[in-house]
């Protein structure tokens, strides 16, 4: 897989290159009320999105043991082969990893992978279906 670089599809620009460091931070799709989602485009800076999301807003299932262990197990599962996980906290609604990923190993494809895995299996205990996570990170 080639890396991409500086990228982007119409939402945050991202940056994708093997043996750089990574922090990202995804959510689940109801952290964010529309009212926050509003206020965000009229401000700009992480410090105003991340304080929303520390707000605990929506279902937050990632607060119950079971779910937020399915997320770390997705996190660590291909840890050293596809990727080097340095650090992680699972929030109540959402997720920070710092992450280097390896060469041939494509940050989108590895957090789709985290994301896809873990909304099945947690939609699976929470006896839901529908969307668990936001679609970018």
């Amino acid at each position: 897989m080639t890396p991409k670089g500086w990228h982007s599809r119409g939402y945050l620009p991202h940056f994708d290159s093997p043996e750089t460091l990574q922090f990202v931070t995804f959510r689940l799709f109801d952290s964010l009320p529309a009212r926050a989602i509003e206020q965000m485009k009229l401000t700009v800076g992480d410090a105003d999105r991340d304080a929303f999301l520390d707000q605990g807003a929506g279902a937050c299932w990632l607060r119950q043991p079971e779910i937020a262990r399915i997320v770390e197990d997705a996190l660590l599962h291909f840890d050293g082969e596809r990727y080097r996980l340095i650090a992680w906290t699972i929030m109540p609604n959402h997720v920070h990893v710092l992450i280097e990923a390896l060469a041939g190993h494509g940050l989108g494809d590895i957090i789709s992978s985290w994301k896809r895995f873990s909304a099945r299996m947690a939609n699976r205990i929470l006896g839901r279906t529908g969307p668990f996570w936001r679609e970018d990170y």
